[in-house]
């Protein structure tokens, strides 16, 4: 292996190499060769899980592209250029293996099933240290040399989408895809290529082959990682959420349409806007861009919890319009200025139900919800749903708990002068209680400490940007490793890490990776969920 910072796989694959050469020169018998074998197999399932991991990063790409295409779409084709190269690398890798299989075995050979996987213990001759040579270091045909530039092309492909600031990811990159020469011994100076396969039993040089497949893996989730979290970078961040519903007007005569927008309104609750009542103008800046600026006096809004808070007492009735600009502080530093305009109707009442948390039920959980008639009294109120149940918690205060998905429809009736009116009916969304997110010490995944990860009691699931207080409890987990060549794993039957999880992650090596997987959770109502992985690297 080249000199400088390696990883785990690196130092046990050069290990490797150097117990190989020394069986050789001891001339050991074939079946000592089985172990690696084992090796290859261990490879090849933590390559598999690198895969599943990846899968689920490029999902998360998809639907961050169906919500918004335009800030998604130039990380999203980065990151499909990235699947596709890693895709190519990997298959071409694996073509290369079933190539030394067949020249070893014959081209009859049951040791590559149906898809193309090749089953190490089928291989006959797994001594015969021929193949490995006359496929890669062939004078005519030297793939060997081909298979090196074609890991340099993609390691540099990897490195020119990420930013030179971000060190680790690319120092990352780097480590996992090094192809230098290792250092001269005794004065003799040894190819990368011939490092890999001159004089190589056929089992040994496959299993270094596999562990170039999972470190092709490893950089793909390492740039894919980065991309998606690129999506956000420089965005406005916001920490709050909130159904906003604004009626075009609070009043309709009777045959007459309403009219509504309904929408969620994001803000931050740490950084406070300047909201500025009054007048405004366009300014046209040297570049094209719009700004604005206000005329003559304005007033400020009084801001609570990231929100203005507009307040009036009109003395008469029919339209009132307000307006002006609200600033705001960009990532950037500066500062960028909105105009809004509004308007309201001082009129006759008309029903109002308003979901206090967001603008769709959720299904078994209580979703507190405002009913209320303006100008009647709260007693005068009855309401009812079609879908689960309703009941009054206080005055306008209502709790709807849904019990099937699709619709839910609030009606509503109100007692006025003895006569029971109609007052209408509102239809929500119903859906399900969304999944939580899998966390151990409060992150789900990265680069961690490994005194760090062993302070922790177990796994959490957490309700992230999502309001109501609900919380789902861990029943189970498993912890995965790849050690000395082979993957460990143990089970929790509760959230807790057991004795026997706390060992495989006290064994773990620096730069490697500690998989949280088979996640389980319950909820309140005791619906079963299971939970994506939390993978992390052992700093």
């Amino acid at each position: 292996m080249a000199g400088g910072k390696e990883t785990p796989r690196q130092k046990l694959i050069g290990m490797m190499y150097l117990v190989l050469m020394a069986m050789l020169a001891l001339n050991v018998s074939v079946e000592v060769l089985d172990a690696f074998v084992v090796v290859d197999e261990g490879l090849t399932k933590t390559t598999q899980n690198f895969a599943n991991q990846n899968e689920a990063v490029y999902r998360e790409f998809a639907r961050r592209f169906a919500e918004n295409p335009a800030r998604v779409r130039p990380w999203k084709e980065k990151a499909d250029e990235v699947k596709e190269r890693s895709d190519d690398l990997y298959n071409y890798i694996q073509e290369l293996k079933q190539e030394i299989v067949k020249l070893a075995d014959g081209e009859d050979t049951d040791a590559i099933d149906e898809d193309g996987k090749i089953l190490g213990d089928r291989i006959r001759a797994k001594e015969n240290t021929n193949p490995p040579a006359q496929v890669m270091l062939s004078e005519r045909n030297p793939r060997g040399t081909h298979l090196k530039n074609s890991i340099e092309e993609y390691r540099d492909f990897l490195l020119s989408i990420i930013h030179e600031r971000d060190e680790g990811v690319r120092e990352s990159i780097e480590v996992s895809l090094d192809t230098s020469d290792p250092p001269p011994k005794e004065g003799a100076t040894v190819s990368w290529e011939s490092h890999h396969f001159y004089y190589m039993p056929t089992i040994a040089s496959l299993t270094l082959m596999s562990g170039m497949q999972a470190d092709v893996r490893n950089a793909e989730a390492d740039a894919i990682t980065y991309l998606l979290n690129q999506v956000d970078a420089g965005s406005f961040m916001f920490n709050a959420l909130e159904a906003t519903v604004i009626p075009r007007s609070n009043y309709v005569f009777r045959g007459d349409e309403f009219e509504a927008s309904v929408f969620i309104a994001a803000f931050d609750t740490t950084q406070a806007p300047e909201i500025l009542i009054g007048q405004y103008r366009e300014i046209v800046q040297e570049d094209g861009s719009i700004d604005y600026e206000m005329i003559g006096q304005s007033d400020p809004l009084p801001v609570e919890h990231g929100k203005g808070v507009f307040r009036t007492r009109p003395g008469s009735t029919g339209y009132h319009s307000w307006g002006g600009l609200i600033r705001l502080r960009a990532p950037d530093g500066s500062f960028i200025s909105r105009p809004f305009e509004s308007e309201y109707q001082v009129a006759e009442p008309n029903l109002i139900v308003a979901p206090s948390k967001m603008n769709v039920f959720y299904m078994n959980i209580d979703n507190p919800v405002e009913i209320s008639v303006p100008g009647l009294a709260a007693d005068q109120i009855t309401a009812s749903v079609n879908n689960g149940t309703l009941r009054r918690v206080s005055g306008s205060n209502y709790v709807v708990v849904p019990r099937q998905p699709g619709e839910a429809n609030v009606s509503v009736t109100a007692n006025i002068d003895g006569t029971t009116r109609n007052m209408g009916t509102r239809n929500f969304r119903v859906r399900s209680v969304p999944d939580p997110i899998a966390t151990v010490a409060g992150r789900e995944g990265g680069n961690i400490g490994r005194n760090v990860l062993l302070a922790q009691t177990g796994v959490l699931a957490e309700m992230k940007d999502f309001d109501f207080d609900l919380t789902f409890t861990v029943t189970g987990f498993t912890v995965e490793s790849v050690q000395r060549g082979f993957v460990v794993d143990a089970r929790s039957t509760s959230n807790r890490l057991t004795d026997a999880q706390r060992e495989i992650i006290r064994d773990a090596g620096r730069n490697q990776r500690v998989l949280f997987d088979d996640i389980t959770a319950v909820s309140p109502a005791g619906e079963q969920r299971r939970l994506p992985p939390v993978s992390f690297r052992i700093d």
